[in-house]
């Protein structure tokens, strides 16, 4: 599901509206990055679309400019956070791949080893 338009009852909708706290790292015209209230590594921050979508099986061909903007944010989060020594990119699809929250998210994690695999 893709929509220009917040929804009422998405959680992360409401947290880039302001309607919820969270804790900002960065943002953009397109994006925001804010810490993990359940965080899995020392840096955990998640990087939302200003518009909702679903999740990554949402997008479409003409969504690639949204993508450029979420990558570039997560490189200046990596940067913020002093990720130099590596960091991990994660999106998840699905109830399966444990995606609990239905609005697109990236996460960005560092901050210690990572194992692999991954889950």
């Amino acid at each position: 599901m893709t929509t220009s338009q917040p929804l009422a009852d998405c959680l992360f909708c409401r947290i880039v509206a302001g309607e919820l706290p969270s804790e900002e790292v960065a943002s953009s015209d397109e994006a925001y990055a804010f810490r993990d209230i359940n965080p899995a590594a020392p840096s955990h921050v998640l990087i939302v679309p200003r518009r909702h979508l679903t999740d990554a099986a949402a997008l479409e061909p003409g969504d690639s400019e949204l993508l450029s903007a979420l990558f570039s944010l997560a490189q200046a989060v990596a940067t913020s956070e002093g990720l130099s020594g590596g960091y991990r990119l994660v999106f998840n699809v699905g109830e399966d791949a444990g995606n609990t929250v239905p609005h697109l998210h990236l996460h960005v994690l560092g901050g210690r080893p990572m194992a692999w695999p991954p889950g």
